[in-house]
């Protein structure tokens, strides 16, 4: 590839990976979408891997109402863990719960999309970025 289409390329997907969502405003089902993945061990040591290497779903959808988080019907994996607390604060969707061990917590800004999700567990660390927006049935 030329230098010139290799610099286009690379701004397109900088664009693409700062791009907000639609305004989830009240949605009750939200869409989202897996940006980056960061690991952290207890030692110290963290690094940026493939959602797909710890079992992570490129797509989560979720029930703001039932406080449900799910992976899409295309993916044929049926996993659903429900969330203990859903709330929304100052333009900010914000869920908690635990499962299999693991605590995990997301902020989902509302008037962009934008989210970041944390999973817990024993000596080890999630750091999850993504876009999301209202889905539509």
């Amino acid at each position: 590839m030329n230098l010139i289409f290799k610099i286009a390329l690379l701004g397109t997907l900088l664009l693409a990976a700062n791009a907000p969502a639609d305004d989830l405003g009240n949605s009750k089902q939200i869409l989202c979408s897996i940006l980056n993945v960061n690991a952290c061990q207890a030692d110290g040591n963290c690094a940026a891997v493939a959602a797909a290497d710890f079992n992570i779903p490129q797509f989560i959808e979720i029930d703001t109402k039932t406080g449900t988080l799910s992976t899409t019907a295309a993916s044929g994996e049926n996993r659903a863990t429900p969330a203990s607390q859903v709330s929304r604060e100052d333009g900010r969707l914000l869920i908690h719960g635990n499962q299999m061990g693991r605590a995990f917590s997301l902020q989902i800004q509302e008037s962009s999309g934008q989210a970041s999700f944390a999973s817990v567990a024993d000596g080890t660390a999630m750091t999850i970025f993504a876009a999301c927006t209202p889905r539509l049935d």
